[in-house]
């Protein structure tokens, strides 16, 4: 099922006032309980799975975002909907400001591959400037809807095809960009990932003699490389979305990226 497919008219609350955190989550319940697929979950679940995973650490994300969501073992369709709060709600973000708008998610709790990867691509979409904006401005939830979907960059269920993969290597010396890079490879539907702890050359260089004195105590002691597999129609977007979150490859000096023509693959990898 594609993403777009998942977003409840129903479950869309646009305008309302919320007290607080509390308040929110219940409000969360009350509109998922809107959707046919929750017909026989009940509220009271809802909000106690929202609570226990709010437990964990806040799904505000900050810039006014939050993406509360919850897995229930007697849900089979994922019920996703949107939650609009003008004056906004204190609820624990990271950056402590108020969110304007939730999205939440009600998940069946075997689909932990899908939950992921649904999870990364609101992330993605939301972090576009000007679509928190867009979607704040708007009264109707078909109109959200459609300024929402506009801004997705992979639909998920698509068929897989290991025929045509293209293997991805993308070296990585900045922990900030790690994080947000990380989220474009979980946010494609047909892929597999792996992430692998390196160390940079000059960690060993300044141990040798002959180079020793050229760091001092400026060595770059983070560095990872994230190995993906895949499908190559996605190879452009993956990499404008790379481009994007580096300020531009061309000029950047803590992020490469190799990409691999595959001859065969076969399998996949659990997140």
């Amino acid at each position: 099922m594609k993403l777009s497919d998942m977003l409840r008219e129903e479950c869309f609350g646009i305008g309302i006032s919320i007290s607080n955190k509390k308040q929110a989550l219940q409000e969360i319940a009350r509109y998922a309980k809107k959707c046919p697929y929750l017909s026989k979950v009940d509220e009271k679940d809802i909000v106690a799975a929202l609570e226990d995973r709010e437990k964990i650490i806040s799904t505000g994300l900050g810039n006014g975002i939050a993406i509360p969501h919850c897995r229930l073992e007697n849900v089979e369709n994922f019920v996703i909907g949107f939650i609009t709060v003008p004056d906004g709600v204190d609820f624990d973000a990271i950056d402590g400001k108020k969110v304007k708008l939730i999205i939440f998610i009600i998940a069946p709790s075997r689909e932990t591959n899908e939950h992921i990867r649904i999870l990364s691509l609101l992330a993605q979409a939301l972090r576009k400037p000007g679509v928190v904006e867009s979607i704040l401005q708007e009264t109707v939830p078909e109109k959200i809807i459609e300024k929402f979907t506009a801004n997705i960059n992979y639909e998920n269920g698509a068929e897989r095809d290991f025929s045509n993969k293209n293997l991805f290597h993308v070296f990585i010396q900045d922990e900030n960009i790690f994080r947000e890079i990380l989220q474009v490879f979980t946010g494609l539907s047909s892929s597999s990932v792996v992430v692998i702890d390196a160390q940079n050359e000059n960690v060993y260089l300044s141990k040798i003699p002959l180079f020793a004195g050229f760091w001092d105590d400026k060595l770059i002691n983070f560095c990872k490389i994230v190995i993906a597999v895949i499908d190559k129609k996605m190879t452009n977007e993956v990499v404008r979305n790379i481009d994007q979150l580096t300020g531009g490859l061309e000029k950047s000096n803590r992020v490469l990226v190799a990409i691999q023509n595959l001859f065969y693959t076969a399998g996949a990898l659990q997140f």
